[in-house]
């Protein structure tokens, strides 16, 4: 009794801590205020035996799940261990990791690359080791997370311009107090879709000797001849002033992520990039498999305009419909609703129809843009992509109330 009487006052006390406290009571409220909004998220476990058509998954080229690319972990696995058991410059490089870098250097027609245990640190090692205190980053404002996260935490002054305006880009670097500059940019941006200006943005950079870094994450294996990536495709990957980083969970179907470019800054972000210095390498089992990804692409190069053909055929699906989705270059398509309810309850039809995709809301985009994000691969059948029709005129039919944007 006296052991059960303990517990309970200990929980009443915890309790009462609980009431009282000023963070705790602000999470409580900020929770509220998500739910009211409808912008409450949660985690939705896939199981093994899910039989939804997978329209929200980065698994572009259709690799994650490759009988070649799970030999390829499987047997890294065996070889290596489950872990690479240290940072990358202690024990945490194997042979497999040095292979993996020179391929994708190769592949992308870089000078050199080093790999990251995810695309989030990649961006985040890359600019933090390129920036300091004389450096303005001039930033689209549609950046993805990680790069917005990476400006924040260097030592740069940053300066956000409008989406994909290169005079804003121009004036920026024109009026910088700053010596050094630095352009940062999304390749395909992830939410809408569309291309980066890069060519342009690449004769901006050179004219005021400042540096282009471009997120390839969403154009590795979907954009350029071959899937090489939207640098290369643009002429520009292989300039001394280019940094292209990448990440190798989307149409590689592994994990991880890289920083591509000239060997001198290769060099200089191995040595100075947090990020890496002090992260534990990126499992075999992941560079086993990338590296397979890679075989398959340069193999089986249909499977990169296989994708880009079912992304155009969703979008065309979507507007033959009335709905309102912006212009794409990539594999993402963003479907319209507005409200955030509105594009919840999109997104829950879709699921009714055996179709899961992306439900996108703010914080994630701007207000009064809430939206599906549909996403193309590779290996869709057209019963598929007659399927997401369906769900997609679903959408309209049930929600004919709703103004599209």
């Amino acid at each position: 009794m006296k052991r059960m009487t303990g517990t309970r006052t200990a929980a009443t006390q915890d309790s009462a801590n609980a009431a009282t406290n000023p963070t705790l009571e602000s999470i409580k409220a900020a929770a509220s205020q998500r739910e009211l909004a409808g912008l409450r998220r949660q985690l939705r476990p896939r199981t093994a035996d899910d039989s939804t058509l997978d329209l929200a998954s980065n698994d572009y080229l259709g690799l994650a799940t490759h009988p070649l690319v799970i030999e390829a972990a499987q047997a890294a696995a065996a070889t290596w261990g489950a872990g690479s058991t240290g940072s990358r410059l202690v024990t945490g490089t194997t042979a497999l990791h040095s292979d993996l870098e020179d391929r994708l250097a190769a592949f992308c027609g870089s000078q050199a690359a080093l790999v990251f245990s995810s695309g989030y640190l990649a961006n985040i090692g890359a600019i933090t080791a390129l920036a300091d205190s004389d450096t303005v980053l001039i930033c689209d404002r549609l950046n993805h997370a990680s790069l917005i996260d990476a400006a924040r935490i260097s030592r740069a002054r940053v300066h956000v311009t409008d989406h994909r305006d290169t005079a804003a880009v121009a004036q920026a670097l024109a009026t910088r107090p700053e010596s050094k500059a630095l352009i940062v940019t999304d390749a395909v941006f992830s939410v809408d879709g569309d291309l980066a200006p890069l060519a342009e943005l690449s004769r901006l950079s050179v004219a005021a000797g400042a540096m282009l870094v471009v997120d390839e994450a969403h154009s590795l294996g979907v954009i350029g001849s071959g899937g090489v990536g939207a640098c290369q495709d643009a002429g520009i990957m292989g300039l001394p002033h280019v940094v292209a980083t990448v990440t190798l969970s989307k149409s590689l179907g592994s994990q991880g992520g890289a920083v591509l470019g000239h060997g001198a800054v290769i060099e200089h972000v191995l040595n100075t990039a947090r990020t890496f210095i002090f992260d534990t390498g990126l499992a075999p089992a992941s560079v086993g498999a990338a590296l397979s990804s890679l075989e398959l692409i340069a193999t089986e190069p249909d499977r990169v305009a296989a994708v880009r053909a079912h992304a155009r055929h969703i979008q065309q699906s979507a507007r033959n419909l009335g709905l309102e989705s912006p212009d794409s270059d990539g594999a993402v398509i963003s479907v319209l609703f507005g409200e955030p309810s509105r594009a919840l309850a999109a997104a829950a039809i879709c699921l009714d129809h055996g179709v899961t995709v992306g439900c996108f809301r703010p914080p994630s985009v701007p207000d009064g843009t809430s939206r599906l994000r549909v996403t193309a691969r590779a290996n869709l059948r057209d019963a598929d992509l007659d399927l997401a029709h369906r769900a997609l005129e679903a959408t309209v039919n049930t929600t004919s109330g709703f103004s599209p944007g």
